[in-house]
């Protein structure tokens, strides 16, 4: 038996201006994982994982915050993890969503948990860094921020 996974694109118009089926075209797509992120194309019905300057195609979903307000992403911030743990994030997305109650073994993790008391948050959980607080969605804004160049 063989499987096959299939990633349909769906293309979208503006009403009344249906494009032509027959033109060629590219469609992007982003990969916000867990662990690695990534960006892919399809161009002419064949997909392809996109390198960044020094050929790699995966990104570790890691980001560093620096006092001095600056930012390092992915082999960087992995590179600095062991030696600033607390202000280097890895895996936020575990976090998403989730309350301080819902973070398995929180107190074993390297991070200072902060519990946001605006409504707009919800009770999920930001992590407190030398940069201030940093909600798992600023986190991850950070990754596809840099997988966009």
């Amino acid at each position: 038996v063989e499987i096959r996974n299939f990633m349909a694109l769906l293309q979208i118009s503006e009403p009344g201006q249906s494009p032509d089926p027959h033109q060629r075209r590219i469609a992007v797509g982003i990969d916000l994982g867990t662990t690695h992120s990534l960006v892919a194309a399809v161009r002419n019905g064949v997909s392809e994982c996109l390198p960044d300057a020094q050929g790699r195609v995966l990104l570790p979903s890691v980001v560093r915050y620096l006092a001095n307000g600056g930012r390092q992403i992915g082999y960087d911030a992995v590179a600095a993890q062991a030696q600033d743990a607390r202000n280097t994030i890895a895996s936020a997305k575990r976090f998403m969503g989730r309350g301080l109650k819902d973070v398995a073994e929180a107190g074993k993790l390297p991070y200072d948990f902060v519990v946001a008391n605006d409504a707009g948050a919800g009770g999920m959980v930001s992590l407190a860094t030398v940069d201030g607080n940093k909600s798992p969605v600023e986190i991850s804004a950070e990754i596809l921020a840099t997988l966009r160049y």
